[in-house]
């Protein structure tokens, strides 16, 4: 454990998302201070307004950047070298960036980082598992159709949990500044497959249909989704999953030195809770 966890706070920007909840939780186990950074927090965190990004770093001794809604986002990346510099003539040198893989804007993000001169890590992730269970995947899972303009393309789903601990073990130990880490699962799903898992483990008939992207905008735009938040939708079906992220990586095992989380295990574990039964 290095010196500025253990006496002062991380702060986590999107403490309250997925991946940074299962930090602040596993940080707080621990007995480490940390800082939630969000709209909702104390101080706030808001990255549309760069006069509250002082006052959250005030004090802290890493920081765990994550942007949203994502860094495929245009003006994503100039955001985030702008905190990172920030943080640096704030004497806050060691930064873990949650990118993502196959984004031009995300990669653009990490340059943005090592410029700072921050101690960096990043960690590059394939699409969370769990999108299906946390996010905007749910309601047509529960309904039992889910229509999106995707093919056959596999996907590596990684679990959410694997990247908290892989962002915690960079956060807390030494070995990890300069450390770029791509996290996948260890196996290519296509939607469709993954599916068929969910509905297997879930005990349901939950169908999968390929539509256009068309057909795809109609559907975002009928939900009335924040436009960021349907922009990014639209970008990563059409951008993303076009077959660039069709492999597997080492980075789960090079960062936490065992093998990554298999999609049966999440498919399981999230079905016993019962989210997943209507």
């Amino acid at each position: 454990m290095t010196d500025t966890t253990a006496k002062h706070p991380t702060l986590i920007l999107g403490g309250t998302g997925k991946i940074g909840r299962r930090i602040a939780e596993r940080l707080t186990a621990r007995g480490l201070p940390v800082r939630i950074g969000s709209r909702s927090g104390a101080p706030s965190f808001d990255w549309e307004d760069d006069a509250t990004w002082a006052p959250a770093m005030r004090g802290v001794g890493a920081v765990y950047i994550s942007y949203y809604p994502d860094l495929s986002v245009p003006s994503a990346a100039e955001a985030v070298g702008a905190f990172a510099n920030l943080a640096v003539q704030n004497g806050i040198t060691r930064l873990v960036l949650l990118s993502g893989r196959g984004e031009t804007e995300a990669q653009r993000a990490e340059e943005m980082l090592k410029a700072s001169g921050a101690d960096w890590t990043i960690l590059r992730c394939a699409w969370f598992a769990q999108n299906f269970s946390e996010s905007f995947l749910l309601d047509p899972l529960l309904e039992g159709e889910v229509a999106l303009p995707v093919g056959d393309v596999g996907e590596p789903f990684v679990d959410a949990d694997d990247i908290a601990e892989a962002a915690v073990t960079a956060l807390t130990q030494q070995g990890h500044v300069g450390q770029l880490y791509e996290l996948t699962g260890p196996r290519l799903l296509s939607f469709a497959d993954a599916i068929a898992e969910i509905g297997k483990a879930a005990g349901r008939d939950i169908r999968f249909k390929q539509i256009s992207h068309a057909e795809f905008a109609a559907a975002i735009a009928a939900h009335e989704l924040p436009a960021e938040f349907a922009w990014l939708l639209n970008e990563l079906f059409t951008e993303v999953l076009d077959g660039r992220n069709e492999a597997l990586t080492d980075g789960v095992q090079r960062v936490l030195g065992r093998a990554p989380k298999d999609f049966s295990a999440y498919t399981t574990e999230t079905a016993a809770s019962g989210i997943w039964s209507n």
